[in-house]
């Protein structure tokens, strides 16, 4: 095909898609059934891994909940539990590959083969950069992305044999924009969200369009990990809000799900804006935590 040929082909792609969106506008979206898939959600002992956990549970799914934290992870199943719901608990370091395969075999051997993994755990350290410790950075790359990557790499072949699944990358807002006094967490946020539409690209480019991808990037939650959080605009999150959108996005297969959504134009304003009135608009949000500067790291 010329290149003539071709440009006529996207430009009519392209109306396409515009009119498709518009009648999207009016049509109720498909949504798809939870009941009795197998999912496994790491981090599940507290915060928003418990709460999808919660409601993973009201839909009649099977669970498999891993978490560092034991007790943490039996609360989480025994909440779930009293919603009528299967759940089996492995403790789980997910910093650390060998323990990863480890349990995910032994899911696959005597739970089954999971269909939505969901891959929440995260770590996060607020400190300027040099005050940060070399062991927090590799901490939070070990489990806020190579974790990720080793859990997807352990269940996802047998989602690629049936041509059916789902993977749910929890990230951050701070995978889209930066925020000082974060930069190891923003580095390895970026990370997750790059995975997340390389892996979107890649399963799609096999033909594999039988397994979805959805990645949550929310702003700040109030779940302790940051202390004394605030913003001049919008406001700091609740659990349960962040978890009703992820749900929304797993049910209705969206690959990307803002928290607020309105980021998604702040993504668009970021691209069009002269860096001049970007840096003031930031100065207008100006979002604030407690967090450790001028303390060089002792490595």
């Amino acid at each position: 095909m010329n290149l003539f040929l071709e440009l006529l082909l996207f430009l009519a792609t392209l109306l396409y898609s515009y009119l498709e969106a518009f009648v999207k506008l009016f049509v109720p979206v498909r949504r798809k059934s939870l009941g009795g898939e197998l999912v496994l959600i790491t981090g599940a002992g507290h915060g928003v891994g418990r709460a999808t956990a919660l409601e993973f549970a009201k839909h009649q799914s099977r669970l498999v909940l891993w978490d560092i934290n034991k007790h943490g992870v039996e609360e989480t199943a025994a909440e779930c539990q009293m919603l009528g719901a299967t759940v089996q608990t492995f403790v789980v370091d997910c910093s650390k590959r060998e323990e990863i395969y480890s349990a995910a075999d032994k899911v696959k051997k005597d739970i089954g083969d999971v269909t939505i993994l969901v891959n929440n755990v995260g770590v996060i350290t607020a400190a300027d950069f040099l005050s940060t410790q070399d062991h927090q950075i590799e901490r939070m790359f070990e489990v806020n992305i190579l974790g990720h990557m080793w859990t997807t790499r352990a269940f996802l072949p047998v989602m690629m044999n049936n041509n059916y699944g789902h993977i749910v990358t929890v990230a951050s807002a701070a995978g889209h924009f930066v925020t000082p006094f974060m930069v190891a967490y923003c580095s390895s946020k970026f990370a997750a969200v790059g995975f997340h539409k390389a892996l979107t690209e890649e399963l799609c480019a096999l033909g594999k369009n039988g397994i979805k991808t959805t990645c949550l990037c929310p702003v700040f939650i109030n779940t302790g990990f940051v202390k004394n959080p605030s913003t001049r605009l919008g406001k700091i999150l609740e659990i349960e809000e962040v978890v009703q959108a992820l749900m929304e996005g797993i049910v209705t297969n969206q690959k990307m799900v803002f928290v607020p959504s309105n980021q998604s134009i702040a993504l668009l304003l970021e691209r069009v804006f002269p860096e001049r009135a970007l840096n003031l608009l930031k100065k207008m949000s100006e979002v604030k935590f407690d967090a450790v500067i001028g303390q060089r790291s002792a490595q």
